[in-house]
């Protein structure tokens, strides 16, 4: 999916790996590719986390690590949780109006011939 798309999106997506498990930024970044957001820049991601703290919606803490450094591992607050039920509620409309559009596309298709596209 083109990287604009996705940007837009990475507020709910970040939210609702978070609410599966509480995780660092590294296991986000992994989690997001296997959304279909692979192509996000780290830096991105990092600066959506937090501003999604300075939002309240996130907390986060230094958790110590076996393999290397600490690690800030994101949780969200029941404040993030209401936001998250928000865009999701949001998204299931904005699936809807797609949905709609792709059902009247897949109609037409078979009648429109191929030339026209090129």
């Amino acid at each position: 999916m083109p990287g604009s798309e996705i940007r837009s999106l990475l507020h709910p997506f970040l939210l609702l790996l978070i609410c599966e498990r509480p995780a660092h930024g590294y296991d986000l970044i992994e989690r997001l590719s296997l959304l279909g957001a692979d192509d996000m820049e780290p830096g991105q991601i990092y600066r959506v986390l937090r501003a999604l703290e300075r939002e309240g919606l996130l907390a986060s803490t230094w958790v110590a690590s076996a393999t290397g450094p600490a690690r800030r591992r994101y949780e969200l607050t029941a404040t993030g949780m209401a936001a998250l039920e928000t865009w999701m509620a949001r998204l299931t409309e904005l699936s809807n109006v797609v949905e709609s559009c792709l059902t009247r596309w897949r109609r037409i298709t078979p009648a429109v011939p191929t030339a026209q596209y090129t």
